[in-house]
């Protein structure tokens, strides 16, 4: 079932002002909500050298039609040369629920 919801994983060092990105995120309607984990610690491969490094999980919650323009954005504000930008379909959940994301993002 196609919902037209998506959920966008990206995350940012923990000394990142996490909250501003989303309220920036959520203020441009770009998202509808935008939940910011705690400190995590991320173990990654970064340009062939494996790093260690605290980091917050963001989840995003949009629509596909506002993908394009929050991965726009997203790249502009975001402190990383290349951002975590993964995008998960949202395959059911409460309409009230899903409307609130599409009605929050137009």
């Amino acid at each position: 079932m196609d919902t037209g919801c998506v959920i966008v994983f990206t995350t940012v060092a923990s000394t990142t002002n996490s909250r501003d990105l989303a309220s920036i995120l959520v203020t441009e309607r770009l998202a509808a909500c935008v939940n910011v984990l705690g400190d995590m610690e991320s173990v990654y491969r970064w340009q062939g050298v494996v790093e260690i490094g605290q980091e917050r999980q963001l989840i995003i919650k949009t629509t596909g039609e506002r993908v394009a323009a929050l991965k726009t954005r997203l790249h502009e504000i975001h402190p990383y040369e290349v951002p975590e930008f993964v995008v998960v379909p949202v395959v059911g959940g409460s309409d009230e629920y899903l409307n609130w994301i599409r009605a929050s993002t137009t």
